[in-house]
């Protein structure tokens, strides 16, 4: 008999033999939602009937996202019961109040600068239209994001910055031909491109700043140093081509906003050397980095210092790319426990040896598997560097779970066969989650949706739309509005 060696599991946990009897949803489920919203004394679910607004785009709702989350669980499972594939589907929630809240929080601490909505943080259609309805102006980094943008209607080619410092030829030519002129550069290379491709160019000298305190540093890859500017200044002027400002990143997911201190200090210093050019600069780019929980200190951070280093800036244009800031938490995600993994009782083991290994906080007692990964909406764990924290939407058919229901230390995996695919390789969620609950997910926003692939043939997850917060009549006046005049139908 030949010899073999018996591997261990990476994770020490076997398939359970326990089956769980699904259940339907009690008599009272719809009963849950619609005390959530307010209207149990009502035949329908108000929240559940939604205004077409825009005939390409799905309806857009009315009522808490978390009624929302609810109902699309509901909807799920009696999919499910009528055995329609892929019933279980993950989905998004948006509510679009969220956006316009986080709008409004701009114009108050941040007035004299314009929001550019960063496109490649979720280009999401609705999005896009009620930020356009608004008023903002939009930072493209691509041609696609470009005709994106264009082919909504009612937004002139102006409120476009193509701030992508290292373009392709084809794609300054076409910007050109679509009306988008303005543009960023930190090197010669692009000067010479811009010269024959779009000689009336307004371009803008991107800067290296100090982005060490951010998720994402993008200082390796673009920003000219403040050594270089002269001598890229000098050669703008030898082509003959119109630089009027400058602009600067301080990284993605910026943590100590101080830092747009120094960014303001370097900027004011650029339009000196401008100036001795023979430029007059016109437009000041403060970038993004802009986080929800400090936005109101790095707007003191950038008042105070746009205050001190440009005290006359009547001539000025300030404008700011913030991205995340806009969209993080105005998405959440639901997605179905789909499999698991859980210890099967192992008799050769006594109690106290048992009792040990589930003292252990860094073994995880099951292995949860949810139809939704790092190849789809989780792609932000990797490129985004977040720290996902997954709660229970649904247990046992019940939308309540009690605070004092026993957990475990557990880790959540993707649905893709690749064991790259984890959501959280150590988190706590109660003992009882079976096959069938759903976990919910928020400040799913930013940095998702966008760069989800359908890797093992897995379909993107959907979107529900709302407008529940504070608000929420004003959104469906703007978009209603925006609409009316013949836009982003």
């Amino acid at each position: 008999m030949s010899q073999l060696e018996t591997l261990p599991a990476v994770n020490a946990i076997d398939f359970s033999l326990e089956p769980r009897l699904h259940e339907t949803w009690p008599t009272n489920f719809n009963d849950i939602c619609l005390r959530s919203s307010g209207n149990s004394n009502t035949g329908e679910n108000p929240a559940s009937a939604g205004e077409t607004i825009f005939p390409s785009l799905p309806p857009l709702h009315q009522g808490h996202p978390d009624v929302h989350l609810r109902n699309g669980i509901m909807s799920s499972t009696r999919s499910s019961e009528d055995h329609e594939p892929d019933s279980e589907k993950a989905f998004f929630v948006a509510d679009l109040s969220q956006v316009y809240h986080q709008h409004m929080r701009w114009k108050a601490n941040l007035p004299e600068i314009q929001p550019y909505y960063a496109v490649k943080c979720n280009p999401d259609p609705y999005v896009i239209r009620l930020l356009a309805a608004l008023g903002t102006g939009f930072d493209c980094a691509s041609l696609n994001e470009i005709s994106q943008i264009l082919d909504v209607g009612g937004i002139d080619a102006s409120r476009i910055i193509f701030a992508n410092p290292c373009k392709a030829v084809s794609f300054i030519r076409n910007a050109a031909s679509k009306g988008v002129h303005t543009m960023t550069f930190d090197n010669a290379d692009e000067l010479y491109k811009v010269k024959r491709a779009n000689p009336n160019a307004k371009l803008v000298i991107r800067i290296l700043t100090d982005d060490s305190k951010s998720l994402c540093a993008f200082g390796i890859k673009f920003g000219a140093p403040l050594h270089v500017v002269p001598s890229l200044l000098a050669k703008a002027k030898e082509l003959d081509l119109d630089v009027v400002g400058v602009s600067f990143h301080v990284g993605s997911g910026c943590y100590d906003p101080s830092v747009y201190t120094d960014a303001i200090m370097r900027s004011r210093a650029v339009f000196d050397m401008a100036r001795e050019a023979g430029y007059n600069f016109t437009l000041l780019d403060v970038g993004g980095g802009f986080e929800d929980a400090l936005f109101e200190k790095a707007a003191f951070y950038l008042t105070e210092a746009i205050n001190l280093h440009f005290p006359d800036r009547d001539h000025i244009r300030i404008i700011a790319e913030p991205g995340r800031f806009y969209v993080s938490k105005a998405f959440k995600l639901a997605a179905h426990i789909i499999a698991r993994r859980a210890p099967l009782p192992d008799p050769s083991k006594s109690e106290e040896e048992v009792a040990k290994v589930e003292e252990d906080p860094d073994q995880p007692k099951v292995m949860y598997y949810i139809n939704d990964g790092v190849y789809g909406a989780f792609n932000c764990i990797l490129f985004d560097h977040q720290v996902i924290h997954p709660y229970v939407l649904s247990m046992n058919g019940s939308f309540h779970v009690s605070a004092t229901e026993a957990k475990h230390v557990c880790s959540v995996w993707g649905p893709t066969c690749d064991s790259i695919d984890c959501v959280s390789p150590k988190t706590v969620l109660p003992a009882a989650l079976q096959v069938g609950d759903w976990l919910g997910f928020d400040n799913m926003g930013a940095y998702t949706v966008c760069a989800a692939s359908q890797f093992n043939g897995f379909d993107l997850s959907n979107v529900i739309y709302t407008s529940g917060g504070i608000g929420s009549n004003e959104v469906h006046k703007v978009l209603a509005s925006f609409a009316a005049e013949g836009n982003g139908l």
